[in-house]
Order: structure tokens, then C-alpha cells, then sequence
């Protein structure tokens, strides 16, 4: 909570909250502690012991004045809660697998003419139809999709390998958004051993991912509309739709393009070459993604 602060802290001007700056030169970005203490009504001294992470029973009347003075967004809002009454650590146990439910995966297999994919909670491919594996990657085998611990990782997939920095137009917009993603759960799964060995791992091998983590930038996962580029068919503009089939954080996905557009065509021919078993190229043999 306390790096939640620092970093909303830093993201404000004296300006945009009302203060007067005097074109004094500041040592720090941002407002100062004492000022976002005033606006909040609470003490200076209080206030560090919050970011020091040495009060861990701030009231919600407290947590309110915070988020007002902060100027967070109701997400954000929600965020800061989560953080300041994290839930108690589970006991220690074998980590549940995540599975698709049989249901779901009948879902997934028969819809033939839409990308459909199964997310688990922090990015593993649970499922996939077949075009929606020759859509998202289809360099990799998709067989691993059904063998816990050698599941595909979206999120790992789109800072290390090349046809995922490819395949999205907009790199680093997707790449903010599934960080930021990525930050929200981890308020909701703190001692997730998954979770932890996932972020270490990126921070480590990837620059951008790091960077991004460090932001405490927070968003969900919505419905929108995204530019990619697919090396069996080229430019297509799809509309990714999110559905979440139970309580678990699972994520189902689908992509689909406007009846009539070029992109609808483009899907269209990708999902004959599925039919016709015709080899998916791939951007890049093994060269890793530029991070």
C-alpha cells in the first residue's frame, strides 16, 4: 500500500490539487507528504507511518480522505481498500491447479469460426480452439495448453517472444494494459507463489515489464477494439470481448470483426487455413521480443 501512495504521490502537481507551487524548485516529483497529509486531514507523522507500511489499521474514513486527495479514479479507490485489508494468508497447502471446466472447454471447441481462448488468473492458457490458437500463437504447440506447468503464458509471451511483440499493433499500449491488469489481481493474490515467481521472472528479463511494475498502474480487463498484425493474414481490426465464467478470475476471450470488413475477410480466410491444416508461419524462429 505504502508503494501504492508513493506512486499516486508523484503523479500530482501542486496545481492540480489546488496549491500553490511559487515556482519553488521541489526535490521530489510530485506533492510532498505533508501537503497530501493536509489535503487528507491527517497528520504528516501518520501519514509516513502508512507509507512506511507501520499502520496497517487505517480507518475507511481515513482510506476516503486519501483517495479524495489523491484524486483516484473509483478503480483505483477500490485498489487502495484491497490493499489496506489484505486478506488473510491462506493456509500452507499444494497450489491448486487451474483447469477449464468441461463446459467451458465444449464452448471453446465449438465455436470453429471465432477465436476463442481460457485464461487462468494470471495469464496461463487453459484452453484454446483451434483458431484461436492459430490467431494468439500459433508457433507454439498447442497441446500445452492441457498439461499444467507447461501451459503458454500470455503475459510472459507478450514481453519475451517475437510474434507476440509482432502481433499486436500497439505493443506498448498492450503491454501498459496487461501490467496494470497484472497489478490489480496481485492485491487480491499477494502470497500467490504463481504470481511471484511470474513477476520475478519478467522484472528480470525484461526492462519493460519492470518499468511498467514499478508504475503501480492499475486497470481491468475490458471489451475493446485492437489493431493487429498476423503473419498468415495480415492487418486485421478485431473486437476482443471478455467474459468471466466463474469467481476464479478466469478470463474467456473472443475476437470478432465487423460483418463485411476486410478484417471479417481476413478472419475468415485464417479460419479456412485452420480447416485445410495449412502451416502457420511465424514472425520469428526464436529471437526473443524486444522489451
Amino acid at each position: 500500500m505504502g508503494e501504492f501512495l508513493q506512486s499516486r504521490r508523484a503523479g500530482l502537481r501542486p496545481e492540480d490539487v489546488g496549491l500553490a507551487s511559487y515556482g519553488e524548485r521541489r526535490r521530489v516529483a510530485g506533492l510532498r507528504r505533508e501537503e497530501l497529509a493536509q489535503l487528507a486531514g491527517v497528520s504528516v507523522s501518520y501519514y509516513i507511518r502508512l507509507e512506511q507500511g507501520q499502520s496497517q489499521n487505517a480507518s475507511d474514513e481515513v482510506l476516503a480522505a486519501l483517495a479524495r486527495a489523491l484524486r483516484l479514479t473509483e478503480l483505483e479507490r477500490r485498489h487502495l481498500f484491497t490493499l489496506a485489508r489484505p486478506a488473510a494468508p491462506a493456509a500452507a497447502r499444494a497450489p491448486e491447479v487451474e483447469r477449464a471446466r468441461p463446459g467451458v472447454r465444449q464452448l471453446i471447441d465449438a465455436m470453429s469460426d471465432v477465436p476463442a481462448v481460457l485464461l487462468g488468473r494470471f495469464g496461463d492458457v487453459l484452453a484454446w480452439n483451434r483458431l484461436g490458437h492459430a490467431f494468439l500463437a500459433g508457433h507454439v504447440d498447442p497441446s500445452l495448453a492441457g498439461r499444467p506447468g507447461e501451459r503458454p503464458n500470455k503475459v510472459r509471451m507478450l514481453f519475451l517472444d517475437a510474434h507476440m511483440r509482432e502481433l499486436y499493433a500497439d505493443w506498448p499500449g498492450k503491454t501498459r494494459e496487461s501490467v496494470a491488469y497484472l497489478r490489480m489481481l496481485a492485491a487480491r493474490h499477494a502470497d500467490d507463489p504463481a504470481l511471484a515467481a511470474l513477476v520475478g521472472d519478467l522484472c528480470v528479463r525484461s526492462p519493460r515489464f519492470a518499468q511498467l511494475w514499478a508504475d503501480h498502474a492499475i486497470d481491468e480487463c475490458m471489451a475493446h477494439v485492437r489493431e493487429y498484425r498476423h503473419p498468415v493474414v495480415g492487418r486485421m481490426t478485431l473486437v476482443q470481448e471478455v467474459m468471466r465464467p466463474d469467481a476464479s478470475d478466469q478470463l474467456f476471450l473472443t475476437w470478432t470483426a465487423e460483418p463485411g470488413s476486410p478484417s471479417h475477410a481476413a478472419l475468415q480466410l485464417l479460419a479456412a487455413a485452420v480447416r485445410d491444416g495449412s502451416p502457420l508461419p511465424r514472425f520469428s524462429d526464436s529471437a526473443p521480443a524486444r522489451s
